[in-house]
């Protein structure tokens, strides 16, 4: 999903003021589909299949009935989908767009306390947002497979800054302020929540946003009003699914009936579904699935800006 000067996926984007059901899957592979799963990817890998400590062959991620699809650029909506042009995991289709999806550096560039203070190059980002504690660091961590890259910690609220990180000299991983600061005081929240704001508004280089929600626990309502903001601001998203791994005794649902349940609240609001993808920092789970994700929303974005 991009931000506001590619209309094309901002169709899929902008919340309605009224209901809408979602679509349902179709597993029928046309000629027309066939062709698309054909389309180069380079030398992205495969989705790896992740092994559970407690079992001998993990299971695939179930995905809710009637899961809506996403369609990157290079695939008509009407296009029938086979079940191998899913990323899995997710109601991604894969698309002519999709590449070189391997992270072989990753480097701190600098932390920023406003918009304007961040890198002025011309290099296309993904910004990395959700709820304290929701998992960011460990995301950027497990993406580019090196301990440390971005601080993780117990405690809410750490990041206090737009954080930088350059991927293969090319493109950019930002690491922002998480929302529902529990351990910040009200006019620290007050403070990230203006500038994250201006950063979204104001930066002509994003592609898009990885918004992270907690699949462990039953929707938030903080993270359900955060997707309405970056939606009714034209501020294209993923859904990124994290701790799918995790069942929290007391708290209620597994991660895929969370999952489900947060889907059908977003897709009262949306015309077209936004992307979304499973992911654990703990098995790997969704990491190479977004990465190819990414590469296709950033190929398509560089097309359009040259």
């Amino acid at each position: 999903m991009l931000l506001r000067p590619r209309p094309f996926l901002l169709q899929a984007l902008t919340p309605l003021p009224f209901s809408r059901g979602p679509l349902a899957v179709r597993r029928t592979l046309s000629a027309h589909a066939a062709a698309a799963g054909d389309a180069p990817r380079g030398d992205a890998p495969a989705p790896a299949r992740t092994r559970h400590k407690n079992s001998r062959k993990a299971e695939p991620p179930r995905l809710p009935a009637d899961t809506a699809l996403f369609f990157p650029p290079g695939i008509d909506r009407d296009a029938a989908v086979a079940a191998e042009m899913l990323i899995p995991g997710s109601n991604i289709v894969v698309g002519p767009y999709a590449g070189d999806a391997r992270v072989k550096e990753a480097e701190f560039i600098g932390c920023s306390a406003h918009a304007r203070d961040c890198p002025k190059d011309d290099r296309p980002e993904f910004a990395v947002l959700g709820r304290s504690n929701v998992g960011k660091s460990s995301l950027i961590n497990t993406l580019t497979r090196r301990k440390e890259v971005a601080l993780t910690s117990k405690k809410p609220g750490k990041t206090q800054t737009i954080n930088h990180h350059l991927i293969n000299k090319s493109w950019y991983l930002v690491d922002l302020p998480g929302y529902g600061f529990a351990a910040a005081s009200k006019t620290a929240r007050t403070d990230w929540s203006s500038f994250t704001k201006g950063y979204f508004l104001n930066r002509d280089t994003l592609v898009g946003v990885l918004l992270l929600v907690d699949a462990s626990v039953p929707t938030q309502q903080i993270d359900l009003d955060c997707a309405n903001w970056l939606g009714r601001n034209n501020v294209g998203l993923t859904f990124v699914f994290t701790k799918c791994d995790k069942v929290k005794k007391g708290k209620g649902g597994r991660p895929d009936e969370n999952i489900k349940v947060f889907l059908e609240n977003i897709g009262s609001l949306y015309p077209k579904p936004p992307p979304w993808i499973m992911t654990s920092s703990t098995t790997g789970l969704g990491r190479d699935g977004l990465l190819l994700h990414m590469s296709q929303l950033r190929n398509y974005w560089d097309n359009e800006a040259t």
